[in-house]
């Protein structure tokens, strides 16, 4: 009895702060923590159903009078990239991938740093340290990994600059895209949007469903690019339902309801 309530996961809500997302709201978060002494199915059900892991935490939005935070993820199988999503793809013709175990370096947070001070200076993560990275990437009790994307080696110094970094992790059906960032000075390749294209690749060769995205917000004009990647499943109360905002005609598939 003792060992099974060691295992089932305790939840805390957290005091209400302002909301990044919608100006004038504030937010609340249902989370648990993450150890090696839970089941590994069970985590892995808490990620595949609407909760989004930060270290050794599991959480999910749990606000008042709000439920504009909605769980979304790419389905492989049908997804087509459109033609704007093909000329990004062409456009990153010239960049290398590589997957690796999560292990933090100097050169991946010097990058991290230029892209929060250009797009995110006020944010929550503006103060991480080179000690916060690292437990970013490194404290983790699922199979994580982090993809490097690199420039073609100049062939004449041989140089390989580092243009983006993309931290997931590998759950059942699919691969949760948990944190990512680029090069912010290049802005003519679209490389956020190309990251999930090459991670919705990356799925489609391992047979795995679903790319996870986290949370599409009605409203938050910073979440209106996942849109662009349909047709998705949204998690509603009938479980996850496909739409296809972009078709002529939005249309709703039959839910699929998370397992236990």
């Amino acid at each position: 009895m003792t060992e099974h309530k060691s295992n089932f996961p305790e939840f805390y809500i957290t005091a209400p702060q302002p909301c990044p997302y919608l100006p004038g709201r504030l937010e609340r978060k249902l989370f648990t923590h993450l150890t090696r002494e839970k089941p590994g199915f069970l985590i892995d059900n808490l990620l595949k159903g609407g909760f989004r892991r930060s270290q050794n935490i599991a959480y999910m939005p749990y606000c008042d009078a709000c439920s504009a935070c909605v769980p979304v993820r790419i389905l492989v199988d049908a997804f087509r990239p459109r033609r704007s999503l093909n000329r990004i793809a062409r456009a990153n013709r010239d960049v290398m991938t590589a997957r690796m175990e999560p292990t933090p370096s100097a050169e991946q947070y010097s990058l991290f740093r230029a892209y929060i001070e250009a797009r995110h200076g006020d944010g929550g993560m503006a103060e991480m340290s080179v000690l916060d990275y690292s437990l970013m990437v490194e404290d983790s009790v699922v199979e994580t990994s982090v993809t490097e994307y690199r420039l073609k080696p100049n062939p004449e110094t041989g140089d390989a600059p580092l243009i983006g970094v993309s931290l997931c992790d590998r759950l059942s059906d699919g691969i949760s895209m948990v944190y990512s960032f680029y090069d912010p000075d290049q802005p003519a390749r679209s490389f956020g949007t190309y990251m999930i294209l090459e991670q919705v690749e990356y799925a489609r060769s391992l047979g795995l469903p679903f790319v996870y995205l986290g949370y599409w917000i009605d409203g938050s004009r910073k979440m209106r690019y996942k849109n662009r990647f349909e047709p998705q499943e949204r998690l509603t109360s009938k479980g996850w339902v496909r739409t296809d905002m972009q078709a002529p005609e939005a249309r709703l598939r039959k839910p699929e309801v998370v397992g236990p």
